[in-house]
C-alpha cells in the first residue's frame, strides 16, 4: 500500500483552512484523514488542524485493528471524542466560537477500508466496478437533490451550495456516516475537500488516478487542475493505492 497527502491554499484564499494526513499505527495500518475547517477569523484552520493532529495522536499507539467491526468502532469512538474536544475548545476560546470542520477518515487495512464521514469533503473509490463516490454530502443542496426538489444540474450553481448541515465540533454531539468496503490490488481510495470536487469533474479525477503518473504526481496534478479552473478554495487530496504483490514486494 502507498499513500500520499497534499494540501494547497488555492489561488484566492489568504490562508489554508484544510488539513490532512496519513498516519501509521503500531501494526503498520494506515489512517488517512481530510478535514476542511470553517469558522470566523482563523478558527477554521484551528478546527481542521486539531482534528488531524488529535486523530494522529489517537491512532499511532493503537494495534489489533483486525476486522471491520473493530475499525468502525475505533472511528466512531475517537471521532466522538474529537467532537467533544473541538466543541469544548470553541466554548473556552471566544475567538473560536462556532468553529467546525468536515472530516473524512479512512482506516485502510490490506483487505478493507472503513470510512467515517461528516460534512461535504468526499471519499471515492476506483476499482473493478469503476469510479464511484463512497460518501454522501451533508449539505442543504444535496438534501434538495435527494428529495427531488432540484436536479443535480441545478445543484451545481445553487446559491446555497455551501450550506453544510453536519460538521465536527459545532454541537455537543455529532452524527457520522460509516461504511466499510473490500479493497483489492490495483484499487485506489481518494479523500478530498470540496476545493477539488467543485472544480474538477469526477471523470477527470478518474483519468488522473488511472494514469501512469507516480502517486505524488497524481495528487499534484489534481491540485493543479483545480487551480487552473479558478482555485477559489483550499484544495486537499489524500490518495491511497492498493498495490499488486509485485509492486509491494
Amino acid at each position: 500500500m502507498k499513500a500520499v497527502s497534499l494540501s494547497d491554499r488555492g489561488k484566492v484564499r489568504h490562508h489554508n483552512e484544510d488539513s490532512c494526513g496519513v498516519f501509521i499505527n503500531k501494526d503498520g495500518i494506515t489512517l488517512a484523514v481530510v478535514a476542511d475547517g470553517m469558522g470566523g477569523h482563523r478558527a477554521g484552520d484551528v478546527a481542521s488542524s486539531m482534528a488531524t493532529s488529535l486523530l494522529k495522536e489517537y491512532w499511532e499507539p493503537t494495534s489489533h485493528i483486525n476486522g471491520p467491526d473493530v475499525a468502525e468502532k475505533w472511528l466512531r469512538e475517537h471521532i466522538n471524542l474529537l467532537n467533544e474536544r473541538l466543541y469544548k475548545h470553541s466554548q473556552d476560546n471566544t475567538e473560536c466560537l462556532g468553529m467546525g470542520t468536515t472530516i473524512d477518515a479512512a482506516i485502510c487495512t490490506p483487505t478493507f477500508a472503513s470510512i467515517a464521514h461528516i460534512g461535504d469533503s468526499r471519499c471515492y473509490v476506483l476499482n473493478g466496478s469503476g469510479f464511484n463516490q463512497v460518501t454522501s454530502d451533508h449539505t442543504l443542496v444535496n438534501e434538495l437533490v435527494r428529495s427531488g426538489q432540484i436536479s443535480k444540474e441545478d445543484a451545481e450553481h445553487h446559491p446555497r451550495k455551501n450550506v453544510i448541515l453536519r460538521a465536527l465540533g459545532t454541537e455537543k454531539q455529532v452524527e457520522m456516516d460509516m461504511k466499510t468496503m473490500i479493497l483489492e490490488e490495483e484499487d485506489f481510495l481518494i479523500l478530498c475537500s470540496d476545493g477539488l470536487t467543485n472544480k474538477v469533474q469526477d471523470s477527470e479525477i478518474k483519468n488522473v488516478l488511472s494514469s501512469s503518473k507516480e502517486l505524488d504526481k497524481k495528487a499534484e496534478y489534481l491540485i493543479q487542475l483545480a487551480n487552473d479552473n479558478g482555485g477559489e478554495d483550499n484544495i486537499t487530496v489524500v490518495i491511497v493505492q492498493y498495490l499488486s504483490m509485485s509492486e509491494s514486494g
